[in-house]
């Protein structure tokens, strides 16, 4: 990618004079082709510590525009209780909030910020919210947040906004913030990125004491509702999981697997 990304940053420069050219009987607006390499290519050399400004700024922005459960919340309370054996992981601090809406969702930022959906709350019982929770933290773990926070970027028309002379992530503005929560939130890991993170959550189960089998009968659950007349408010979760009866079964395959191995 590297190499063709400099080729054609080459090429482009080489007929800068020619607004265009005709490649395979097709006309092909050569301004419009170095804004993609050069957006593709900033997107590529932003730093971790640009991502992570970003995803604080993102996170910041979604607590002010959601209602989070006040400390002395039930939910609050119980997302503190279950998640007071995760303080980081790979070194980066993690921070816990509930978010009081009635889609049933959770996601996780690469600056370590874990939100989680008091709809998904109601519906879990303690072993199979972790399950979910450690899911998400498995995402963080493997960059796939910091990935998608960076896939965000590009994709949202920032990278324009942030001017061609600049080589950092300026502040966000209102708007440009929404647009890049929408960016984010609207991301779809691969299946692969998927189930390492459902393994991810497993064996996390398994380490804090939690049953390795919360992740399969938390996914059953998620499977049944995206199945009936509350489709709309679980899609997202499944929108690029993989098939849910295989997921499910994977899943208790590795609850099996795991529980052996600890002697559970």
């Amino acid at each position: 990618m590297k190499r063709l990304i400099l080729f054609l940053a080459f090429a482009i420069t080489l007929t800068g004079a020619k607004a265009q050219i005709r490649i395979g009987g097709k006309n092909i607006n050569l301004n419009k082709a170095e804004k993609a390499v050069s957006n593709v290519a900033k997107a590529v050399t932003l730093s971790d510590d640009d991502i992570y400004k970003l995803c604080r700024e993102a996170v910041t922005w979604m607590d002010e525009h959601n209602p989070v459960a006040d400390d002395d919340s039930e939910y609050t309370q119980r997302l503190n209780r279950l998640t007071k054996g995760l303080t980081e992981v790979n070194g980066l601090p993690l921070n816990f909030k509930v978010y009081v809406v009635r889609d049933i969702n959770a996601f996780a930022c690469g600056d370590g910020s874990v939100r989680v959906f008091s709809s998904l709350m109601d519906l879990m019982d303690d072993d199979e919210l972790m399950a979910v929770i450690g899911h998400e933290i498995g995402h963080v773990a493997n960059t796939d947040s910091k990935d998608a926070m960076k896939q965000a970027y590009m994709t949202s028309g920032l990278i324009e906004a942030a001017g061609a002379a600049s080589n950092t992530v300026a502040t966000l503005s209102n708007t440009q913030l929404d647009k890049l929560v929408k960016s984010f939130l609207g991301a779809q890991f691969s299946q692969k990125q998927e189930s390492a993170a459902d393994e991810y959550g497993v064996k996390k189960c398994i380490e804090l004491g939690f049953d390795p089998y919360g992740m399969a009968n938390g996914l059953q659950k998620l499977a049944n509702l995206s199945n009936g007349a509350k489709r709309s408010t679980v899609q997202k979760m499944f929108s690029s999981h993989p098939d849910d009866g295989k997921r499910v079964a994977r899943a208790r395959a590795l609850a099996e697997k795991y529980a052996k191995k600890s002697g559970k």
